[in-house]
């Protein structure tokens, strides 16, 4: 698990604490992603909800398996490295679409799309050492 455990715990707490400010309405003002209050994307922003928080279990359940010492720490792992890249991948290419470059949300969301890239080739080489 090595460096992946700090991205994991950054990426996964991170998520609960957006949605958590997110529904709390937390986010100053001048923060926010632009038409942020336009109910398409209210509700565009609150479809990546079961996205995120998927990741965020996955994430926690290969941390919680790996310091259990079962394997199973690799499947969740993977799922969560994978989900992470298509939530930034999603909002990447809905942002590009919209041509709005908000560098405060791009950042956050080519981190998401970039880190997992870095730990999924060593899972897969893993894995096929495995079989």
């Amino acid at each position: 698990m090595g460096k992946m455990k700090v991205f994991f715990y950054v990426t996964d707490i991170g998520f609960l604490l957006y949605w958590l400010i997110t529904f709390l309405h937390v986010i100053p003002e001048n923060m926010l992603f632009k038409d942020y209050n336009n109910p398409l994307l209210v509700s565009w922003n609150w479809s990546f909800l079961p996205l995120d928080l998927l990741i965020s279990f996955t994430g926690l359940m290969g941390l919680y398996y790996f310091r259990k010492g079962n394997v199973a720490w690799r499947n969740f792992s993977f799922v969560s490295l994978v989900l992470t890249f298509c939530s930034g991948l999603q909002a990447i290419v809905f942002w590009t679409i919209r041509l709005d470059f908000d560098w405060t949300w791009w950042l956050f969301n080519l981190y998401l799309m970039i880190y997992p890239l870095f730990f999924l080739p060593k899972l897969l080489k893993q894995s096929e050492q495995m079989r």
